[in-house]
């Protein structure tokens, strides 16, 4: 099991687990607007120091990212097995070919919903 996926699982138990005992469980238990958030600021510090150049602190903003991202992800049920099936299932794809058909698929839905 990777490092990842023993977070993820930490962080799928801490659901249930008492608010007042977790700082994961009390994101959690403030809703997935409040993990997004969290998540999104995490990114924002990330690039900030992508910017700098600081690979100590882009290391550990990048740490605090993958944690959000997981947090964010099981405050919507979404497994990082369900992730990293997509990302096999694009493996091998062009990434502009990928990019392609999500604006496509995305165009045809907005116009299904019209």
């Amino acid at each position: 099991m990777s490092v990842l996926e023993e977070l993820a699982a930490v962080i799928e138990a801490r659901k249930v687990a008492d608010p007042e005992s977790s700082w994961t469980a009390k994101l959690l238990a403030k809703g997935p607007e409040k993990c997004a958030e969290k998540f999104g600021e995490e990114a924002v510090e990330a690039i900030i120091e992508a910017v700098k150049g600081d690979r100590a602190r882009l290391t550990a903003e990048a740490a605090d990212v993958l944690y959000h991202l997981l947090v964010m992800l099981a405050a919507r049920d979404v497994t990082l097995a369900e992730v990293l099936e997509e990302l096999a299932r694009r493996q091998g794809v062009s990434g502009l070919t990928e990019k392609n058909a999500r604006e496509t698929r995305a165009l045809k839905s907005r116009n299904e919903g019209q």
